[in-house]
């Protein structure tokens, strides 16, 4: 039996993350970290690269913008530094850009007094478990680099000031060009995030008549607090105040939607995915014979979709697994229930602002109001909730749990799911139970919960 230490972690479930200014994120580990994503990802004749580094609205980000361009340039990579714009704007300037890494600085929907650090390769997706495993064995060698390169080859950065600009003419170019939003009141919540600036631009310069913007004054402290995605309501109440025709919020690096209709209702993201994926079907442009969604999607997507002659493809939950199952199946539309969707004709990764562009197509073409729409893809109820387990416990893996799981599927067989699961990120089971039955799904759920519970608290004392 080998007693091997496993090797140590730096990566999470998307980069790294954590309390600004505290282990990991700290200065001097962010430049440890631009030199071993530099050593593992220069170019194989070993003579440096190109990285594009973005950043979202967080007073940290200018620590560990100036600590990662201190690393890669150690190393010899050429830093392009695009300043604040959204996550999906860094992977298509990467590819724009022939870069060997796109370095996006974020902690994505989590308060200020977080912040993140998470790369894409030079095909603008984000790295495999393999590299991100290799970077972290470098990152942990003392010292990172052993065989600097000589004077004359460190690398050099400088600043695109027209990467908004291009990025703005990106988004612009997924929508039709015969088409614009003439007439349309839109409201959008930017979180005081890295869409702030480029959000209400494109829908602007698309012809909307009004663009009522939200979240537009960033002070590195206020980013996702107390409005985008994450707290809808203010998106809501903007949309009844005004007699807006669409409400979109964003996330802090506006990688995710939520969009609410005229009257105020909000649209799950399985919603959009039923929406997009039926308007690409009739432009003869959805590929893989249906879409990549999760284990969390809802059923009444799947059956929307059966009855449409498309598959569901379920993924596990995060936009990596789901790009992953997009790459392998052969399509082109995938997505999460929080509003990650990802077009993978036009971007490799969640994108808010191209989300909304294929929502207000569909309005623009159909030439009928959003909840009109959205009452042709019906969800069916579904009820999650999240048990705090001891750590080190596993009750999953209990003969008892399991079986009341395995009952519990059997009750809703046909008519509805059941779904338990760990958390990938916290100490943590889901529960979930979707179905025809609120009360019947709603019974299962607390039913599992207080097995879970009492299982778990059971095998940690």
């Amino acid at each position: 039996m080998s007693t091997d230490a496993p090797p140590p972690r730096l990566f999470g479930t998307d980069g790294v993350r954590g309390l600004a200014n505290f282990h990991p994120m700290t200065a001097d580990a962010a430049l440890k970290l631009g030199q071993a994503a530099g050593l593992v990802l220069r170019r194989p004749d070993h003579r440096g690269g190109t990285v594009v580094i973005g950043k979202d609205t967080r007073l940290s980000g200018y620590l560990f913008e100036s600590a990662l361009r201190a690393g890669f340039t150690s190393v010899g990579m050429h830093c392009v530094q695009v300043g604040t714009i959204p996550t999906p704007a860094v992977a298509y300037l990467t590819r724009a850009f022939r870069a060997e890494i796109g370095v996006v600085i974020s902690a994505s929907h989590n308060p200020f007094h977080d912040n993140g650090i998470k790369f894409f390769g030079p095909n603008g997706m984000k790295l495999p478990d393999e590299v991100e495993r290799a970077i972290e064995a470098r990152f942990f060698q003392d010292p990172v680099v052993s065989d600097p390169p000589d004077p004359t080859h460190i690398g050099r950065a400088q600043n695109v000031e027209d990467a908004r600009g291009r990025y703005i003419e990106f988004c612009k170019n997924t929508f039709p060009r015969d088409l614009r939003l003439t007439g349309m009141k839109i409201v959008v919540d930017c979180a005081h995030g890295a869409a702030y600036k480029v959000a209400p631009e494109v829908f602007w310069e698309l012809g909307a008549e009004d663009v009522i913007p939200l979240g537009v004054s960033p002070n590195g402290l206020n980013i996702n607090s107390g409005c985008g995605s994450l707290y809808p309501e203010l998106m809501r109440a903007k949309v009844q105040e005004t007699g807006a025709d669409i409400g979109l919020a964003l996330d802090g690096d506006a990688d995710r939607l939520l969009v609410c209709d005229e009257k105020r209702r909000l649209l799950d993201g399985d919603q959009m995915m039923a929406m997009s994926a039926i308007m690409m079907k009739e432009q003869n442009t959805l590929r893989g014979g249906g879409v990549v969604g999760t284990v969390m999607s809802n059923l009444g997507l799947e059956r929307f979709l059966t009855g449409e002659g498309l598959r569901l493809i379920r993924a596990n939950v995060g936009d990596r697994y789901v790009l992953e199952s997009m790459l392998a199946e052969g399509c082109n539309l995938g997505g999460e229930q929080s509003g990650h969707m990802i077009f993978l004709d036009y971007n490799t990764t969640g994108d808010g602002i191209v989300s909304a562009l294929k929502i207000l197509e569909r309005m623009v073409t159909q030439q009928r109001p959003l909840s009109e729409l959205a009452a042709s893809y019906p969800l069916v109820p579904q009820i999650l909730k999240n048990v705090v387990i001891p750590r080190g416990t596993d009750p999953l893996s209990d003969p008892a749990v399991r079986r009341a799981i395995a009952d519990a599927q059997t009750t809703l067989a046909g008519q509805g799911r059941v779904l338990v699961r760990a958390s990938g990120t916290e100490p943590k089971i889901r529960v979930m139970a979707e179905g025809d039955s609120e009360e019947t799904i709603s019974a299962l759920v607390d039913d599992l919960c207080r097995l879970v519970q009492h299982t778990a608290e059971a095998s940690g004392v």
